[in-house]
């Protein structure tokens, strides 16, 4: 069983999309479920509506799951086992105050020593919870350090070591009593039997605290970790949001395609036997084990060309429903602008003025005005040279006064492929187009 757990509270970041997209990619080729957990305990950051956003995202680029689920649904069973830590005294109620709590964060950094917690409050446990409640004093759950050092062995980072006093004794169970992520990830997980976990490496030090969960619970299914290096920007600094092209949404808007994105997802990093591929392809040959240990950066330009060459493969008559078409003549007119564009929206501001009214009031207009009279009298001739040449006779026109009015007239434009190739696939269209 493999899990995506994103939090609703903004765009997809494409360092989500690709943990996404490689744990659907392992949990295909091991023929396990894949499972989507909306991680939606923080409700001050949930943000409506991005829970369906993310779904749609995942349907773009073809993931299919098994379930979806919310995390606040299991909020009852988070509060559950963790009454039975503090029964089992696993875990104790602390009622350090904020204050307290900042004055022992500030000696830490008086003393050039990391925070830990004070232990303050270790000795409370089941018993004085009736009487805290009644008192109404506030509370939160903290887990007990572990006693000996939590060995994780990530399948991209190797065998990670992290102290027991790294772990500390971390909140569980907030005064709210809603469960914290950590708490609620590793319930949630045990739950789901998930066996599996992709994710970025900026949970590395959150796994320690999750297996610590899991063994204090006494959850025995083994559980394999594998955390992606981040995703550099151009200046070689962490993509954040400042960072247009970290969004998905973002990717879409310029025009790239849901195949581009994933096939330089799936590439960066990573060794691949080719460039170019499509993801059932990359699952004949995609190891969890040959991603780089070191970050990656994201490079516009590589996605530029992959997203080129994948707008070239795509069949003809989807390519033009992307402009409003249902024509494959007009998708193979949109693949001889790709030697000047890369994305949909560069093809569509190559292709639109073809079919938009031109503009007569140029030092071209008489020119054009004189062959509009013409194609809309003439009979439907299958070849540009038979065209350029019956306009040409009729016209009477030559050189530039012949080619340079026809381009713009045919095309909205002053330069672009031949008008040879472009000829043939617009000529149903010549009465619109030469207007």
């Amino acid at each position: 069983m493999l899990r995506f757990a994103p939090s609703p509270t903004g765009d997809m970041h494409i360092g989500n999309l690709r943990v996404a997209i490689f744990n659907y990619m392992v949990a295909k080729q091991k023929d396990v479920n894949f499972i989507i957990r909306i991680e939606d305990t923080d409700k001050e950051r949930n943000i409506e509506g991005k829970d369906t956003e993310i779904l749609q995202i995942l349907e773009k680029f073809a993931l299919p799951h098994d379930s979806v689920s919310h995390q606040s649904e299991n909020l009852h069973m988070h509060q559950t086992l963790a009454i039975r830590l503090i029964e089992e005294k696993k875990a104790f109620v602390c009622t350090c105050t904020p204050e307290q709590l900042e004055a022992d964060r500030e000696d830490a950094k008086k003393n050039r020593v990391a925070y830990r917690y004070s232990g303050r409050c270790s000795y409370v446990g089941a018993e004085e919870l009736a009487k805290l409640k009644e008192d109404k004093i506030p509370f939160v759950i903290r887990i007990k350090t572990p006693d000996a050092a939590i060995t994780n062995h990530d399948l991209i980072k190797g065998d990670i070591v992290t102290a027991p006093n790294e772990v500390d004794s971390f909140v569980i169970l907030r005064a709210d009593s809603t469960p914290t992520y950590n708490f609620a990830c590793a319930c949630d997980d045990m739950i789901s039997g998930v066996s599996l976990i992709v994710r970025g490496e900026d949970h590395l030090s959150n796994t320690p605290k999750q297996k610590h969960i899991k063994q204090l619970l006494g959850y025995e299914q083994e559980t394999e970790y594998a955390h992606l290096p981040i995703i550099l920007n151009t200046e070689g600094k962490k993509m954040s949001k400042r960072d247009d092209a970290s969004s998905v949404k973002w990717l879409f808007k310029q025009g790239f395609v849901p195949d581009a994105i994933a096939n330089y997802l799936i590439l960066l990093g990573n060794k691949a036997p080719t460039e170019i591929f499509t993801m059932p392809e990359a699952l004949e040959w995609f190891k969890l084990e040959h991603i780089s240990k070191s970050a990656a950066k994201f490079d516009i330009d590589k996605l530029r060309f992959i997203n080129r060459m994948h707008l070239g493969m795509m069949d003809d008559k989807r390519l033009s429903s992307l402009f409003g078409f249902a024509d494959t003549d007009i998708g193979k007119l949109a693949k001889i602008y790709l030697e000047e564009a890369s994305t949909l929206n560069e093809l569509e501001a190559k292709i639109k003025p073809i079919f938009i009214p031109k503009d007569f009031e140029s030092e071209w207009g008489e020119q054009m005005r004189i062959m509009e009279k013409l194609i809309a009298d003439a009979p439907m001739i299958d070849t540009f040279d038979e065209f350029k040449s019956y306009i040409m006779k009729e016209s009477g026109l030559k050189g530039k006064n012949f080619f340079k009015p026809l381009r713009l007239l045919l095309t909205g434009a002053e330069h672009g492929p031949e008008l040879s190739d472009i000829y043939p696939l617009i000529k149903s269209y010549l009465l619109e187009v030469a207007s």
